[in-house]
């Protein structure tokens, strides 16, 4: 039996992006309805991605400050980590979180359908429900995409067949081996590769690219590979050949400058990044286009290439972080009102504030445009850098790994994007996209009081270069 139910705007997908769309349609008189297939209710960033991470990187900086306790005069021992534990605090604290959201998926502003959506047409959708299998045809005048993503798995011989472990595993394992090599040099690799260490795994990271992190100034990159390179065996500049199992664990065959190399380990952690979720949905029925890397096409309104069909969040690919994502969907839902209503004037997506920070050890950040994008902007621009180990808090704190660094415009004086790699970098790049969004000059910045003495003042000095 297909029962069938008729709204103003669905949303396919309950995270961040979707669960903020649909309360901002919900907010704009919209009849809207939320359908989500998983397992759970919560979406990646609470279930296996954002929260669960950090939640074990707490874990992992508590067990760096036992092992460099010597360095501060304070007598400790780290014996080591109690991953079932670690497990047990980490989902109790996912737990809370979801549930949250949970209760605002169900708290009857909008319908919440339990189900798989699958493109009928244009402006139908086919609801399987997950509890009986019951089918639905949803219409809906508008449809938002925010189906986020999976993990990518690239075409490696032998790499499924060994069993390898991902972020979902690392995430939620009650039992850590005692060696990993680690495949990836992006953010999910290094943060994984990073808590693996902290905790007294020994870790061997492959990265295909010569510099880990890309996407950031190579400056800042470097100073996170120096830091690893301390910590565990990095190659970069690798191809990988196959992965096969061993007695022991797991053996990894890559090329590095023209020649094949091994390196083994009780496990492998995949970690070359993921891809948009839009399996089974026949986005062709919809004639909804995908881009690059399969991610879903859309313009700067979040329109797709069927205009009352809208994407956000992590399944079109423009930034795949929390905060972006939630600006997407709460667009959407408004240019979705405006379409129903007739109405002009349509919002488009500014990113000139985007922000992206990386919890390792040191921390990195960065906001606004990187060096490559400030040549590329035509702008006459300047940047300016200071350390840390010139810095008196990040002295006292022992933390003297890195620099901020600050990119202006020549003429106008304005903040055009600031980087920095070392201590709390991913709280620190805050004072800088603050200022931005007043769309601040540098001398109206370096005339900012700043608290003595604290991490934040460090950015006065590279400020005041540039006045």
């Amino acid at each position: 039996m297909t029962t069938e139910h008729d709204y103003d705007f669905a949303v396919i997908g309950g995270g961040s992006a979707g669960y903020a769309a649909a309360r901002t349609a919900a907010g704009l008189g919209l009849k809207t309805v939320v359908i989500d297939g998983g397992e759970e209710l919560g979406g990646l960033c609470i279930l296996r991605g954002c929260m669960p991470s950090k939640t074990l990187i707490e874990t992992a900086n508590a067990a760096l400050k036992v092992r460099h306790a010597a360095e501060f005069g304070v007598e400790a021992e780290f014996k080591a980590v109690d991953t079932a534990a670690v497990r047990r605090r980490k989902r109790a604290l996912i737990a809370e979180f979801a549930g949250y959201r949970q209760g605002q998926l169900a708290d009857g502003r909008f319908a919440l359908l339990r189900g798989t959506a699958m493109f009928t047409g244009s402006h139908e959708l086919s609801v399987t429900l997950r509890e009986g299998g019951e089918n639905l045809t949803v219409r809906a005048k508008s449809v938002l995409l925010a189906t986020g993503s999976v993990i990518a798995w690239p075409e490696v011989p032998g790499l499924r067949e060994s069993d390898v472990w991902t972020s979902d595993t690392a995430l939620d394992a009650e039992e850590v081996p005692a060696s990993f090599i680690v495949l990836g040099g992006g953010a999910i690799a290094l943060e994984m590769a990073h808590y693996l260490e902290g905790i007294g795994r020994t870790v061997t990271v492959i990265q295909r690219g010569k510099h880990l992190l890309r996407g950031m100034d190579p400056d800042v990159a470097a100073v996170v590979q120096e830091s690893f390179g301390k910590r565990m065996t990095l190659h970069t500049g690798t191809g990988l050949v196959r992965v096969e199992r061993t007695v022991t664990g797991k053996r990894v065959v890559f090329t590095k400058d023209g020649t094949e190399h091994a390196a083994e380990a009780a496990e492998v952690l995949l970690a070359l990044g993921r891809r948009a979720a839009v399996d089974g949905m026949a986005l062709e029925a919809a004639g909804v286009d995908l881009a690059r890397q399969g991610h879903v096409k859309v313009s700067k309104t979040m329109q797709t290439s069927s205009p009352h069909i809208f994407a956000a969040g992590d399944v079109c690919g423009e930034a795949e972080v929390v905060h972006v994502a939630i600006q997407q969907g709460e667009m959407a839902a408004r240019n979705a009102a405006r379409i129903l209503r007739g109405e002009g004037g349509m919002e488009e997506m500014d990113y000139r504030l985007k922000l992206f920070g990386v919890f390792t050890e040191p921390q990195a950040a960065a906001v606004g445009m990187n060096e490559a994008e400030a040549v590329a902007s035509g702008r006459p621009w300047k940047a300016a850098s200071y350390p840390f180990n010139d810095h008196g808090k990040s002295m006292v704190m022992g933390a003297v790994e890195g620099f901020v660094k600050m990119i202006a415009d020549l003429e106008t004086g304005e903040i055009l994007g600031a980087s920095v790699v070392g201590p709390e970098a991913v709280e620190l790049i805050h004072e800088v996209c603050v200022a931005m969004h007043f769309r601040c000059t540098v001398a109206e910045f370096a005339r900012i009081p700043f608290y003595h003495p604290t991490l934040s003042e460090i950015w006065t000095y590279p400020a005041e270069d540039l006045m």
